[in-house]
């Protein structure tokens, strides 16, 4: 017992002789700490409540954590892949109709129409389009007379123009697209040379209909473009024919996946491309998901969930850029709801050193190709668009409600004015008994003496309006584009503007 109480005393002794250590001041040397410099145990986040012991994160903060960091990777991957990923859908749409890269053009002989899936595509153009795969080797791509088109790379880059804004200036012409990183003989006599970072391409170019002759736009095209390797040029001299597939009234998609399936068609760009074709942190951005160049995607059950979620998440941002942008700049008229894809009137989406980053995902969620010709319209030549989503009070527009606009007279445009509806779910040609769904200067619609026009949008036509109505569907939320084409000098200032879109009475 004696003992015991010795032992115990030992110990208090001990116990005491220690305490001054542990309430010892400062050490010798010490900074002043802000309290903004360091973590608490315990912070209450977004993301649920975080706890770090001596700011060193506890095992269930540390899997919380990277589970966020994956799931806002995976939808800045989505944002920032939509650019590749719609152009892998458009080449895999168009590989599904028989319009594989380097072996045929597409071509709408009868025009566009619903059954076809674009993003937000023209129904009074006749257009040409192809894929070219350069890891074969250089392309050569011929391109007949008065036609007018981009050619854009992997990541919808522009290349360059061909046709009227191209180098051959209208005259046609055969350009020669050379690979990434090519070291052999590049002939330059007789082609415009063209160095893309990409091994993919896609081209459209739009020939013109003259008094309403599309078979003459079509014959016309057909007897000018031409799509060859260089080497059958090199080797026999006379390049094979060219297969053109007629689009019109087929059935097929080109639009990208809105799930996580996107996520795949991501990886598939980023292996058929060369591992630099987008800048190192964008790179790193596709890598940070499981995304490499020479490395299988395999997602396991934990990222695929996450996946799935900043899909959703990635989605759903797009579709607001888009459908209700906030962004003051955005909108033509502080009391209009007509917005322009093109902020900052850059093709580039720049705004000095700042890159627009909404304003890119609005308009590649929204829209085909690029070309600076698109955002750079002058007075009298090129295109001027304008995009509508709400009416006048606001509201989104719905398929089974009717509306009007007026477009004051005279409508700017030099050549013709066009309105054409899309699908707000596919952002393509809103399926109606329509065929063009919409209605242009060209096709008949009615103006008033002023010259003003009146057109209707609903899911009847009104008596004794039927020349300028635009069918749309109950159950369906639709969109319109207004295209200017030649636009005149009262739609860059201002002086002239379209009404909005209102309910009937």
């Amino acid at each position: 017992m004696i003992r015991a109480f010795a032992f115990l005393t030992c110990v208090a002794a001990s116990v005491a002789t220690l305490a001054p250590v542990e309430a010892q001041t400062a050490p010798k040397f010490s900074a002043d700490v802000p309290a903004w410099i360091t973590t608490p145990d315990s912070v209450d986040t977004r993301i649920g409540t975080l706890r770090f012991h001596h700011g060193a994160p506890d095992a269930e903060t540390a899997s919380r954590v990277y589970d966020n960091l994956d799931f806002m990777r995976g939808v800045d991957a989505f944002l920032n892949g939509i650019p590749a990923t719609s152009v892998r859908a458009i080449c895999n749409g168009l590989a599904s109709v028989g319009i594989k890269a380097n072996e045929a053009i597409g071509i709408t002989e009868d025009l566009m129409d619903a059954r076809s899936l674009f993003l937000t595509p023209n129904t009074t153009t006749v257009y040409s389009f192809a894929c070219l795969d350069l890891s074969d080797g250089p392309m050569v791509l011929k391109v007949p007379t008065g036609v007018l088109g981009p050619v854009d790379d992997a990541y919808f880059r522009w290349v360059t123009d061909i046709g009227l804004t191209g180098p051959d200036g209208g005259a046609g012409g055969r350009y020669l697209f050379v690979p990434p990183g090519y070291e052999g003989d590049v002939p330059s006599d007789g082609y415009f040379v063209m160095k893309p970072r990409t091994n993919t391409l896609l081209i459209f170019f739009r020939a013109f209909v003259k008094d309403g002759d599309i078979p003459g736009a079509v014959a016309h095209v057909k007897t000018g473009a031409d799509l060859f390797p260089l080497h059958a040029v090199t080797e026999s001299g006379s390049p094979p024919p060219t297969n053109f597939v007629n689009t019109s009234g087929q059935k097929f998609n080109t639009i990208s996946a809105n799930t996580a399936r996107f996520y795949d068609e991501l990886n598939e760009v980023v292996q058929a491309e060369p591992a630099d074709f987008v800048e190192p942190e964008t790179v790193g951005l596709f890598a940070a998901i499981g995304i490499r160049k020479g490395q299988p995607f395999a997602p396991d059950a934990r990222m695929k969930a996450i996946l799935d979620d900043a899909a959703a998440v990635g989605n759903a941002t797009a579709r607001t850029i888009l459908f209700d942008p906030r962004d003051p700049a955005s909108y033509f008229y502080p009391d209009r709801k007509w917005f322009t894809g093109f902020l900052g009137g850059s093709y580039l989406f720049e705004d000095g050193a700042e890159r627009l980053l909404d304003a890119r995902t609005l308009f590649f969620y929204y829209a085909t190709g690029i070309t600076p010709a698109m955002a750079m319209a002058k007075v009298g030549s090129g295109s001027a668009y304008a995009a509508a989503v709400r009416d006048a009070n606001g509201d989104v527009l719905d398929g089974g409600k009717t509306y009007t606009i007026t477009l004051p007279g005279p409508v700017p445009a030099r050549e013709f004015w066009s309105f054409v509806v899309y699908d707000n779910q596919t952002r393509s040609l809103l399926e109606t008994d329509q065929k063009l769904a919409g209605l242009d200067s060209h096709g008949g619609a009615k103006a008033d003496a002023d010259g003003s026009v009146t057109v209707w949008f609903g899911p009847t036509a009104p008596a004794g309006h039927e020349a300028n109505w635009v069918q749309t569907m109950p159950g369906k939320g639709w969109n319109v584009l207004l295209r200017l084409y030649g636009p005149l000098e009262p739609w860059f200032d201002k002086t002239w503007k379209p009404g909005d879109i209102t309910p009937a009475e």
